[in-house]
């Protein structure tokens, strides 16, 4: 029975015994794939116990690098990370004409835009379901086992991304996605290191309940919510400890953005440079706390 509590099941009840709630922790790094630098960060600290999952871009510079990375690598949960803002997709642009930018043939680069062009309508919901189903099977026609979906930019929290996100997602055989709300608990703990951040997280809480209300109808399963949203960018030690200090009892991710600031991630339009050598540097902290449960995606359940 011992065996079994370690990998995510509860002992059975006896009489006289009280048993002691768990808490159970994914610990993923998205944007696998990007560069060769964030592909070693992964693989390191997977090999190092300190992270359970990543998730992996389908169309980026170093994504046939992070796939080889992840088959040899048979203990690491590869998710997709769908990316439909300020990247380049999978389809041809003519078949997703209001996802790309005319004038590049790529994602429309500035998350602002995109949400504009999505809550106006512009943006058809189809092309997001066709995309998504594009996106997926090419990594799982590579060899790779996909555990689950998650956004680039958290764009899912947005029901109208939401829908055929799941839609493509159960097309390809997928049933978990991350949470992409962070509880209120977590925000406090790490607004010290952004408050104008922290207030946007915050923010977009008004959308938590449709959100659930959706995938309870849709059937999918997923966490209590992310930690470390509001503190990307700043996810150092000292957050990171007073983060795991505070997590309570059930399953949560813990998003986490680690990689290596070098001459590659310099070529990469992104306002992660610095904060991917301080994230790999604050994972460690885990280690401080062995009654954390470490997880991957695969063993997440609708009851989670």
């Amino acid at each position: 029975m011992i065996e079994g509590w370690r990998i995510g099941l509860q002992p059975p009840k006896r009489a006289g015994v009280r048993i002691e709630p768990m808490t159970r922790l994914i610990v993923n790094a998205d944007d696998f794939g990007q560069t060769p630098g964030i592909n070693r960060a992964v693989l390191e600290l997977h090999k190092a116990g300190l992270l359970t999952s990543a998730t992996l871009m389908a169309r980026a510079a170093a994504t046939d690098e992070a796939i080889e990375i992840a088959r040899a690598t048979p203990t690491l949960g590869v998710g997709c990370h769908i990316v439909l803002s300020d990247g380049e997709p999978v389809l041809p642009p003519a078949q997703i004409p209001s996802l790309v930018d005319p004038s590049t043939n790529l994602f429309i680069p500035r998350l602002t835009v995109f949400l504009g062009r999505l809550m106006t309508g512009r943006i058809r919901a189809e092309e997001i379901e066709t995309e998504a189903t594009a996106q997926i099977p090419y990594l799982q026609s590579r060899g790779l086992h996909v555990t689950h979906v998650d956004t680039h930019k958290h764009t899912h929290m947005f029901p109208r991304v939401l829908r055929p996100l799941l839609r493509g997602a159960r097309a390809c055989g997928i049933h978990s996605v991350r949470n992409p709300f962070e509880p209120f608990w977590a925000i406090r703990a790490t607004a010290s290191t952004g408050f104008v951040r922290a207030v946007q997280v915050s923010s977009l809480r008004c959308l938590h309940f449709s959100w659930h209300r959706i995938l309870a109808g849709e059937g999918f399963a997923t966490t209590g919510g992310t930690l470390g949203v509001s503190g990307t960018g700043a996810l150092d030690i000292v957050t990171l400890h007073r983060l795991l200090d505070r997590v309570p009892a059930g399953t949560w991710e813990l998003v986490t953005h680690p990689g290596y600031n070098d001459a590659d991630l310099a070529r990469v339009q992104t306002c992660l440079r610095a904060s991917r050598d301080i994230e790999r540097n604050a994972l460690p902290v885990l280690r401080e706390f062995p009654a954390l449960h470490l997880i991957p995606f695969s063993e997440l359940t609708l009851q989670n």
